[in-house]
């Protein structure tokens, strides 16, 4: 393949994944992140690698590069509620400011641009499972929005760019996903669920747990991301294993992997926070041929062993 791919949030739970397929493919990439909420520890087995160069930057400012570049892939932002709500303006400037910076350099660059997007553009969804084409249901003043509105701002900014220049874009929105590096304090919940089991502490779900999320293993959304590249489709596709299990049925679930002997534990939900997350994948499976290929338990079962060995 070979190319030169400059990454955002490379140093992150998904850009480091990414950095390595990428590499793997024969890429070159140009890492980018300004280890906000990701640790260059992620890419450590790549340390003066001819591949991969990093950079350490915060693309709210404009990033000097002169060389060609085929690729300009935006990854970076705080992604989980507690990160994103202790950092509200960086959240909004680096999807805003941020994704602007970056797509004048893929144009001036003659590149192609890769944004990473979110589930949460749907809110609290009113649509169930939820298609690209639903406009969703987000509370623009709440808490939550200084990430759902910031990314929603990131997907049209990306449109406009497309619908201006002719500039080659895709966009994914990405749904719950696990796996080996994740920040065992970043407060999403199979990280809380790992962690609290791993140290015999009760696991503690926000409301009843019967609101409801779908969680893929992160290798499946780096091939969804990889054959997403090769496909001209400029609009948004998810990227989300369509089955759905209760916040309870997670957390029995980690209780059982791990050998836990932690209580389950219950306190109020935070606002806006969503009830139900599945994503209708009907656009990915024809556009790319893809579905998630690891199940839940084998999943987890990577992901447990790997906080447990960083615990």
């Amino acid at each position: 393949m070979g190319g030169t791919v400059l990454l955002t949030g490379a140093a992150g739970f998904v850009g480091s994944h990414l950095t390595d397929r990428l590499v793997r493919d024969d890429w070159r990439v140009i890492a980018v992140d300004n280890c906000s909420t990701g640790s260059w520890e992620n890419l450590a087995h790549w340390h003066d690698h001819p591949q991969v160069q990093k950079i350490q930057h915060d693309v709210i400012t404009p990033l000097a590069i002169d060389e060609p570049l085929d690729w300009v892939m935006h990854f970076a932002s705080p992604a989980s509620p507690p990160k994103y709500l202790a950092l509200p303006l960086a959240t909004l400037r680096v999807n805003s400011e941020g994704t602007f910076h970056l797509l004048e350099l893929a144009r001036r660059r003659g590149a192609q641009f890769f944004l990473a997007s979110t589930s949460e553009v749907y809110g609290d969804p009113l649509e169930h499972p939820q298609r690209e084409d639903y406009w969703g249901h987000v509370n623009c003043t709440g808490p939550r929005s200084v990430y759902d509105e910031a990314k929603r701002y990131a997907e049209a900014m990306t449109l406009a760019f497309h619908r201006q220049y002719g500039l080659s874009i895709r966009i994914i929105r990405i749904f719950n996903t696990h796996g080996p590096r994740m920040d065992i304090l970043d407060g999403r919940v199979v990280t809380n669920f790992i962690h609290q089991a791993l140290r015999g502490e009760p696991l503690t779900i926000y409301g009843n747990g019967n609101q409801t999320r779908s969680f893929q293993y992160v290798d499946d959304l780096i091939e969804g991301i990889v054959r997403l590249m090769a496909v001209n489709y400029p609009y948004p596709v998810n990227l989300g294993n369509p089955q759905e299990l209760t916040v309870l049925e997670l957390a029995q679930v980690i209780q059982e992997l791990t050998g836990t002997q932690s209580v389950i534990k219950f306190h109020p939900l935070p606002q806006d926070d969503p009830q139900q997350r599945r994503p209708d994948i009907t656009l990915a499976q024809t556009k790319l041929q893809w579905s998630p290929q690891v199940d839940l338990r084998t999943g987890l079962g990577h992901t447990i062993a790997d906080i447990r060995q960083r615990c």
